[in-house]
């Protein structure tokens, strides 16, 4: 199959791509790996060495994470993306960046063919393959946990570890934990295992990124988040005076809040692209806060129309990202969008971090379309109130006719039916 053709491997260092290297190289491939450095806390040194010493002829370790902050997580800010109306699309958002990146190293190495270790059941072999086809139409891509041979001399974990052991491919001695997870700057995710049945309730030391939110500080943190067209340039602990401003440092710090406070934390059953339902929980401390912030400077700076707009499209911009297509038409025309409706967000917003909570509590803004006077109960600030007596005759014209029909044709009182049958 290989005849010692070039391959590109997605290499994690875990038991799963360990066997798929040396698997690869036995079937005839120059296995060349690909290391991503997207926040996972791996000693990459240690990777890259296991990587060598399994069969793979060269190991590219790439530092990824400013890529991540730039070109991934603050356009989805400035969509509010969030996929199911709870989560916040850590590993979605990754995994086209881990892609790209695949993919321009198979490029430099001039090789026709590229692999991962994503299992057919799930929504990254999507991710990976999609973002592939799109940036390079004419790539082989190799997907082991799709190919019969593998499944069937792979049939569970336990195989894998007699064939790891079989070929001198060193397995953590430690009991793994009973789930799986995966780690990057903006999140954790665990599920699996233990975790597969959405009533078993997890216990704390399932989670790893952020303390219990009834081990938190019994006092709030204020800070403050600056944004300029939508994208934060600044964040200051009002506490300390500390402050951070590189984009990365940024996402760091309000990471390190969050997971002292601990906020971010989601159980939830979400819908995946391939039609299973799954469990999984994430701790995303950091984009909690700044999702929260962001939203909150919208209110106060842009347009009433352009909000409602936006937001109608927000739920299929989650979509898009979770389902894999972040190099598509549809893509392209959503981010040309939202940098649009960006342009005159711009101020700071106050929150105070406590115990699990990322609350607002003030916000200002240069380019505020909020008019405290004309808002006012107390003074008239131009506002004619006796205007709104014709504003709502219009309206109740839609409504007076539509009673009519319905009084004629239709005289059941939904309401009180509903009551009944509440017994209420």
């Amino acid at each position: 199959m290989g005849d010692q053709q070039k391959l590109v491997l997605a290499y994690s260092g875990g038991l799963d791509t360990s066997v798929i290297l040396k698997w690869l190289a036995e079937k005839g491939f120059e296995v060349i790996c690909f290391v991503g450095n997207v926040g996972q806390r791996d000693d990459f040194a240690a990777v890259k060495e296991k990587a060598l010493a399994t069969g793979a002829s060269k190991v590219h370790v790439r530092d990824l994470r400013r890529e991540f902050v730039t070109d991934f997580i603050f356009p989805a800010l400035w969509g509010n993306a969030i996929y199911e109306s709870r989560y916040l699309l850590g590993t979605a958002l990754a995994r086209p960046l881990l892609a790209r990146a695949q993919m321009e190293v198979a490029a430099e190495e001039g090789a026709r063919y590229v692999a991962h270790g994503a299992t057919g059941k799930g929504n990254d072999q999507v991710r990976f393959e999609l973002t592939y086809y799109a940036l390079d139409p004419a790539i082989k891509v190799i997907a082991p946990w799709k190919d019969p041979e593998f499944l069937a001399t792979f049939k569970g974990r336990s195989d894998m570890i007699a064939y790891a052991e079989k070929h001198g491919i060193p397995v953590k001695a430690q009991r793994s934990k009973p789930y799986s997870e995966d780690e990057n700057l903006m999140h954790i995710s665990h599920e699996a295992g233990i975790l597969e049945d959405p009533a078993y309730i997890a216990p704390e030391e399932v989670y790893s990124l952020t303390v219990s939110p009834r081990a938190a500080p019994d006092r709030e943190t204020r800070i403050e988040i600056e944004f300029r067209d939508g994208l934060p340039v600044r964040v200051r602990n009002l506490e300390d005076g500390h402050e951070e401003r590189d984009p990365l440092h940024l996402f760091e710090y309000l990471n390190k809040l969050g997971s002292e406070n601990g906020i971010g934390r989601v159980d939830m059953v979400e819908n995946r692209f391939v039609g299973i339902k799954s469990r999984g929980i994430y701790e995303t401390p950091g984009a909690t806060i700044l999702w929260a912030a962001h939203r909150d400077l919208e209110a106060i700076a842009m347009d009433k129309e352009v909000m409602r707009l936006r937001d109608t499209l927000a739920p299929k911009f989650a979509e898009v990202i979770y389902n894999g297509f972040w190099f598509s038409p549809e893509m392209d025309f959503l981010l040309a969008a939202f940098a649009k409706s960006q342009e005159a967000i711009d101020g700071a917003v106050t929150l105070s971090l406590y115990k699990g909570n990322a609350m607002v509590v003030a916000r200002k803004s240069p380019t505020s379309l909020y008019n405290q006077d004309l808002s006012s109960m107390e003074v008239e600030g131009g506002f004619d109130q006796t205007d709104s007596r014709g504003f709502i005759n219009i309206h109740a014209q839609r409504l007076k006719a539509h009673h009519l029909v319905l009084k004629q044709e239709r005289p059941f009182d939904w309401r009180r039916g509903i009551l009944r049958r509440t017994g209420r």
